[in-house]
């Protein structure tokens, strides 16, 4: 049977020799350029199928001719939603921390259920927790009490990147439904996510609390699973050796 198919890395599809593809100059997880643009997603995958027809073989590997078509509005400035410090005074930190935390998530609800509206689909469902029970599930790696797991069908680990990969799609899919942001970049997402969001904050923390965690399972998943590389903490240097 013929097939064709999109190429994101081409120096992978030399190596692969599908019989057919077409290589795209578009960012990791957008094989069709930007969002929101059936028109130009249409070019892209009829540019795929023409493939079908070429004559030379057998294997055929061609470069779109396009970049993914760019707004000439300004980029939106993205603001993270005021969340009012606990006013409680026999609270700890960690504890004004997750506080702080719920407000925001509470503060973007209606955003996401606009976008379900709109969309008809959510990309969360991972981890298997409602929003309140994955909230509480991410603020008990902030607490000194043992942690429980609310699945028996996979680790603590597994639970907790999935709950993490669920929170970043509930703010992803919030934002992205305000005004403006229907072709949003992935790049000026991400910056806003881990830099001015008190989740974003909440991660990175949960991240600390595991590198120093006993469970290997939970060092493996901070070591590269909670916070991308280019928004991790430095880790401090080591010290010298005495000479």
């Amino acid at each position: 049977m013929p097939t064709t198919g999109l190429s994101l890395v081409r120096q992978h599809t030399e190596t692969i020799k599908p019989p057919r593809a077409l290589w795209v100059p578009f960012e990791f997880g957008r094989p069709l350029g930007a969002p929101n643009n059936p028109a130009f997603q249409r070019q892209v995958l009829l540019a795929a199928l023409k493939l079908l027809e070429a004559p030379e073989g057998p294997v055929v590997l061609t470069d779109f001719p396009q970049n993914a078509p760019v707004s000439a509005e300004e980029p939106p400035v993205l603001a993270c939603p005021y969340v009012p410090p606990a006013e409680e005074s026999n609270t700890t930190d960690a504890e004004k921390f997750c506080q702080a935390f719920k407000t925001e998530m509470a503060s973007l609800r209606p955003w996401y259920e606009l976008a379900m509206q709109k969309r008809k689909r959510t990309t969360l469902g991972l981890s298997r927790l409602s929003l309140d029970e994955m909230t509480d599930f991410i603020c008990s790696f902030l607490a000194e009490a043992p942690l429980k797991n609310p699945r028996q069908d996979i680790p603590l680990a597994s639970e907790l990147r999935y709950a993490a990969d669920d929170l970043k799609a509930y703010y992803n899919e919030a934002v992205t439904a305000q005004p403006g942001m229907e072709t949003s970049d992935s790049k000026l997402l991400a910056k806003w996510f881990w830099e001015n969001t008190v989740a974003g904050k909440v991660l990175k923390t949960v991240r600390e609390a595991c590198a120093r965690s006993q469970d290997k399972a939970l060092q493996g998943v901070a070591a590269g699973q909670l916070v991308p590389r280019g928004f991790a903490p430095t880790p401090a240097p080591r010290p010298e050796p005495p000479k």
